[in-house]
């Protein structure tokens, strides 16, 4: 008889999502650092005013927050109940925050749209090409977590009685860091450009 290593479901999961968030969360360090040289170093930097839009995807990401946590509470009270409804439900509150990743997504194409109408792209200026990089990553890093969201609410659907909550967690986790990052690049765009 062998002894399997005991694990906790979900742990892998949750293990993977934290090593994503570090090495994420170094990424953006290091480009924080560069714009920081970089704005100091050669005296051509041009400011520029950032796009009201962006201040709505921040309301529409904080309020993606609560919408995965609501669902997540539901999909948790309906496993411990052994209630599949709850876990609809709960996956109905994914759907919300599915829909609310994209109208964030669908504002950074209208942000980008609304600096290219006054002749800020990509390698206008420096400063733009950081909002640019900034903005672009972090979607795409986004767009990671709806990918995610898809999952998890394709799981539900198929066995709303055992819901899964392993992925489901992972999933909050990795979005509500999405969140904190955005609130430190919006601090950082604002306060550098």
């Amino acid at each position: 008889m062998t002894d399997a290593p005991m694990t906790v479901p979900g742990t892998r999961a949750r293990t993977g999502v934290w090593v994503a968030i570090a090495t994420i969360s170094m990424s953006f360090a290091a480009y924080t650092s560069a714009l920081m040289v970089r704005q100091d170093t050669l005296g051509d930097w041009a400011h520029f005013s950032l796009p009201p839009i962006l201040f709505v995807n921040t309301l529409l990401l904080l309020a993606s927050s609560a919408t995965i946590a609501l669902g997540l509470r539901r999909m948790k009270a309906g496993a411990a109940a052994g209630s599949a409804s709850f876990a609809t439900r709960g996956g109905r509150w994914l759907a919300v925050t599915l829909g609310l990743g994209l109208l964030f997504v669908a504002g950074q194409l209208l942000a980008w749209r609304s600096l290219a109408a006054q002749g800020l792209y990509l390698a206008t200026t420096p400063g733009s090409s950081f909002f640019y990089v900034f903005t672009a990553l972090h979607a795409l890093h986004l767009l990671g977590g709806i990918a995610a969201l898809v999952y998890v609410i394709r799981l539900v659907l198929r066995t709303p009685a055992t819901a899964p909550l392993s992925a489901a967690g992972a999933t909050a986790l990795y979005w509500h860091f999405m969140d904190v990052l955005w609130l430190y690049l919006l601090l950082v765009l604002a306060l550098r450009l």
